[in-house]
């Protein structure tokens, strides 16, 4: 298969810090600030007759994310360091599906934050476009401990179509098909490292009344993304819905019927959110979940000790490899340009979103959620499972950004919508495919 200089950076990416992740380098760091440091725009008697400034912070560290206390600690310090900075945190839970409504109301309606945590890709699109945020190329390029502080790949990853950085990131991911080893172990399975292995364990486990594969339907993000991923290949996948319809993408949904009908999820996969579908994991209830890397730390410590993850296996006849899996750096860091433009606040937003990015922070937030950091730090006592993840990552045939920064979020509501019609036979995975393609038509318009 032929890969893209992206899928060859991402893989070049995510096996670097795998190999950081298992080195022992003495947490040396010589392209950026020594831990601890702090940068200059936090320092200096300035700060003692400065004028008070407030800044809002709009981020997804919320909820039950694992790096919430972490990311509210990196805030604390910022302001200890700066007395006359008060930050108002105001973050929102990735899972709730409610937060990107609220991105995209703020923006568009004069209520921007200061800071905006949020996704890279499509996602931004429309207040990228609209120049509601500030290109910061030059910010970087003017302070060259901060920019070298990234690894050059991650700031790579984070540029939009325009060829410029409106985000900068802290942590990378990678998503896949975890498994409870205990459970399989116990049952006489092996690992679904293909369709029919994944088949096997699902018939056998749903007979004995264990949730094969914990998923929601109305919030089946991540079961989507692989669906479309293992049966289109990462070149079908990343063309989207625009030019027209590629018949894998119907295989893929065709697969989750197959899975369906062998008793694979939840009985009530149809009430349940993402956040019941992990407690079904964690608590032993379930074999097999498709999650992100952020999970992990989420779970209780003895399903964490026995799961490892594998890549979502080949769908039949589709155009997949089998080794392809879902990562990269998707979310950043954003600077308003209503902020940028507030002589009040410009400096020290600017010096907030350093802090935050710092690698230093970075090697904070990555410690927290078990992300791929953004910085040539190493992350210490990470559990085997994030080992395991990281070393999937690196023997990845592609590493894909998710479907849903390839195509409209309507879109992506449509595609998940489906799902649960698609599997009851309510609807044919060509409907399916065709009113999601309907609906990013009517989009672009």
């Amino acid at each position: 298969m032929k890969r893209s200089s992206l899928v060859l950076m991402s893989i070049m990416l995510l096996l670097s810090m795998f190999l950081a992740a298992c080195g022992n380098k003495g947490g040396s760091n010589a392209a950026g600030p020594a831990e601890g440091t702090t940068p200059p725009a936090e320092t200096g008697s300035a700060e003692a007759t400065a004028d008070p400034v407030k800044l809002r912070v709009f981020s997804t560290f919320g909820g039950t994310d694992p790096s919430r206390e972490a990311f509210q600690a990196l805030l604390d310090d910022f302001t200890a360091k700066n007395p006359h900075v008060t930050i108002e945190n105001d973050p929102m839970s990735a899972n709730d599906d409610g937060f990107r409504t609220k991105v995209n109301t703020d923006m568009n309606s004069g209520n921007e934050p200061d800071l905006l945590f949020y996704f890279i890709g499509a996602d931004a699109e429309g207040f990228v476009n609209a120049g509601k945020v500030v290109p910061l190329n030059e910010i970087l390029d003017a302070d060259a401990e901060w920019k070298n502080g990234f690894l050059p790949n991650a700031l790579e990853l984070a540029r939009q179509k325009d060829g410029n950085i409106y985000a900068v990131p802290l942590t990378g991911f990678y998503e896949g098909l975890f498994v409870n080893k205990k459970i399989f172990e116990d049952n006489g399975l092996e690992l679904p490292t293909d369709w029919e292995k994944l088949k096997t364990a699902v018939s056998t486990l749903s007979g004995k009344g264990i949730i094969p594969l914990s998923a929601p339907f109305d919030q089946s993000h991540y079961v989507v993304e692989h669906a479309i991923l293992s049966a289109a290949g990462p070149e079908g996948q990343d063309k989207g819905l625009i030019d027209g319809i590629d018949p894998n993408w119907e295989k893929g949904y065709a697969a989750l019927k197959e899975l369906y009908d062998l008793g694979a999820f939840p009985k009530d996969a149809a009430t349940i959110d993402l956040g019941m579908a992990g407690n079904y994991y964690s608590e032993g209830l379930a074999a097999m979940i498709i999650e992100g890397s952020w999970a992990i730390n989420g779970w209780n410590d003895d399903t964490r000790d026995n799961s490892t993850v594998v890549p979502f296996p080949q769908v039949p006849g589709g155009a997949g490899s089998g080794n392809d899996i879902v990562g990269g750096f998707g979310s950043g860091f954003y600077l308003p340009k209503s902020t940028y433009d507030d002589a009040a606040k410009k400096d020290a937003a600017i010096a907030l979103l350093k802090h935050l990015t710092s690698p230093d922070s970075i090697q904070k937030i990555a410690t927290a959620n078990g992300g791929t950091p953004a910085a040539d730090v190493e992350v210490a006592g990470l559990p085997q499972v994030a080992l395991d993840g990281f070393a999937m990552a690196a023997k990845a045939a592609s590493i894909s950004a998710p479907v849903d920064s390839k195509v409209a979020q309507e879109t992506f509501s449509n595609l998940r919508a489906s799902v649960q019609q698609v599997v009851t036979g309510k609807k044919t995975p060509t409907q399916a495919i065709e009113d999601a393609k309907k609906t990013e038509d009517d989009n672009k318009k």
